[in-house]
């Protein structure tokens, strides 16, 4: 065999490893991204989107499975008592044009309290949410009522 021979044989091997090492970092990248996607468990910030959204498009089964306890109780009595409770819905979350949920506060091993600021045309108002850790995610157990805060610039002003 010629040295030429020989360098191409070892120039061919060097590739073929190279690939196959690339091969490999991708399966394994695309891997731990999948694991990564399907492992993590819900969290607080996301029942409380669910729950905004739900209320978005008046869609009354997910929103009323975004709470437990003596809160979806009033709500049940409440949706019973409306005529049309996702119109309801859909009027009460209209003129809301931004959220902004904190990072949850640990209350209990259990329960976590977490900061929810609404951003509305010509206000912003700040409500703190009660979330309950069950089987199936995380789910509004209480909220304590909304209160006004103070906007240097109301949303919508244009930068000057």
């Amino acid at each position: 065999m010629s040295k030429q021979r020989k360098t191409q044989i070892v120039t061919i091997l060097i590739l073929a490893i190279a690939l196959g090492v690339v091969v490999v970092r991708k399966a394994d990248l695309r891997a731990s991204i999948t694991g990564i996607a399907q492992r993590s468990d819900p969290t607080p910030q996301d029942a409380i989107y669910a729950m905004l959204d739900s209320a978005r498009v008046g869609d009354i089964k997910k929103y009323m499975a975004s709470y437990t306890g003596e809160m979806a109780q009033a709500l049940q009595r409440a949706r019973s008592e409306s005529t049309d409770f996702a119109k309801y819905l859909r009027d009460s979350n209209a003129a809301i044009k931004g959220i902004a949920v904190m990072e949850p506060q640990a209350v209990s091993d259990r329960e976590v309290k977490t900061r929810v600021e609404y951003v509305f045309e010509d206000r912003n108002e700040v409500q703190f949410f009660y979330l309950d850790k069950m089987s199936g995610g995380w789910k509004i157990s209480r909220v304590d009522s909304s209160e006004r805060i103070k906007t240097l610039v109301p949303y919508g002003t244009p930068v000057q």
